[in-house]
């Protein structure tokens, strides 16, 4: 059985190159906004040079093409394709069936991939995709790991893929019309605001009072009723593993570089480590280290069948966690680390630099830093300063294990 390739998402080039130092072997991003995708962080130009240097280690992008299209998408479609000519990424995530014929048409090169948003579900869809000419299908979120066994079974050949973690939609995901109605900003089109995760309070009218509307009273937490708990299936990796999938995806492409790595690192790791001795293998140190990322609680959604009242957090819309993305490595000198900050850090802190060649993390206790405009010796550096940088004396040992764009994360306990 062949390792099924990891999939991590990336909004910016330095992601995308984040994604792939820790363990990703495919990437997927937005087009510029010509194509649709509202929150792409990418121009042309790093998207050229993300393709390049991925190909240059080994390494596979996919570019999403998947929006429903209207009328009035047609010129800016023929721009996304025009790019997706020039680009020549590895794959193209698409949805519509009518976007899914014209890149055939215009770029038959490109293999083509059936995005999560057409609801695949079942082995016809499948085999319908397949005759169409789709190199691979992702696997609805819906889809229960007994229907994935039956769907492998029945098409064998073409690649399938799944999502094993990240934001769940409270609907079809990115098929919602709920952020479209209250903000005017499309889900299908990337740019979805979490409406179901707003506060909301709810009125009851009695018949015979027309108008006079009484509150049903909730807590200080309002009535969170559509607020999902996050996908993680790393709990049953083992189980899903067996099935003989293709891909594994991870959701976020609005996430930041500390989720891309976090989330990279722990499931390189588990399907290296399940390929490597099956028989024993655990999920509970990668578990924790997803817990590390802010989270609205883990479910493992469809995955047994119809997902209960569990899968939601009907508390607070808020994410929880007790770390913090610290910062990450920009730059090396000789004796130091040059350090973006991203999280208030004081003196005596004690930060987790995360990396690429270990899953222990490298602890670095901040007994001295300085401020790289001047060179100042510092105590405490705030978060009205995110962005600023300061460097960091480590030994030639923490110097070796850290890469630039190695991230660090700062244990705040129940500090809100």
């Amino acid at each position: 059985m062949k390792k099924p390739e990891l999939l991590l998402p990336a909004g910016t080039l330095d992601r995308l190159k984040t994604a792939f130092m820790y363990g990703a072997d495919v990437v997927y991003c937005g087009l510029p906004s010509v194509s649709l995708r509202a929150k792409s962080g990418f121009t042309m130009a790093d998207l050229k040079e993300g393709i390049e240097y991925a190909h240059s280690i080994g390494k596979k992008i996919y570019l999403t093409l998947n929006l429903f299209t209207h009328n009035h998408d047609m010129e800016r479609l023929e721009e996304a394709v025009k790019m997706l000519q020039f680009l020549k990424p590895d794959g193209v995530i698409v949805a519509d069936p009518g976007v899914f014929e014209y890149v055939g048409q215009v770029c038959p090169q490109i293999p083509r991939h059936i995005s999560t948003q057409a609801n695949v579900c079942s082995y016809m869809t499948v085999n319908y995709w397949q005759k169409q000419g789709a190199k691979l299908c992702v696997l609805g979120r819906e889809v229960p790991l007994s229907e994935m066994y039956e769907i492998r079974e029945k098409c064998p050949d073409i690649d399938l893929e799944v999502f094993v973690h990240g934001a769940m939609c409270v609907s079809y995901s990115g098929r919602c019309l709920l952020s479209n109605f209250l903000t005017g900003r499309s889900a299908n089109k990337g740019n979805c605001a979490h409406t179901c995760r707003w506060k909301y309070k709810f009125y009851i009218e009695e018949e015979n009072r027309p108008g006079q509307l009484m509150e049903m009273m909730e807590d200080d937490h309002g009535a969170y009723i559509m607020n999902s708990r996050d996908l993680c299936l790393m709990p049953r990796l083992d189980e899903l593993l067996n099935v003989g999938l293709d891909s594994f995806k991870i959701e976020g492409r609005n996430k930041s570089e500390y989720y891309v790595a976090i989330a990279t690192r722990a499931y390189r790791k588990a399907i290296d480590d399940w390929y490597n001795n099956p028989k024993e293998w655990k999920p509970d140190e990668y578990v924790e280290e997803l817990k590390t990322l802010q989270n609205r609680g883990y479910t493992l959604g469809f995955f047994d069948g119809n997902a209960g009242p569990e899968s939601l957090n009907y508390d607070i819309s808020a994410s929880s966690g007790i770390w913090r993305y610290a910062g990450r490595v920009t730059d090396k000198t000789q004796d130091s680390i040059i350090f973006e900050i991203k999280h208030k850090i004081e003196k005596g802190d004690e930060l987790e630099f995360l990396s690429p060649s270990q899953f222990e993390p490298v602890k670095v206790k901040m007994d001295e830093f300085y401020d790289t405009r001047n060179d100042k010796l510092l105590d405490v550096i705030s978060t009205g300063h995110l962005g600023q940088s300061i460097r960091i004396p480590v030994s030639s040992d923490i110097l070796d294990k850290l890469p630039i764009l190695s991230v660090a994360r700062k244990f705040i306990g129940n500090k809100t």
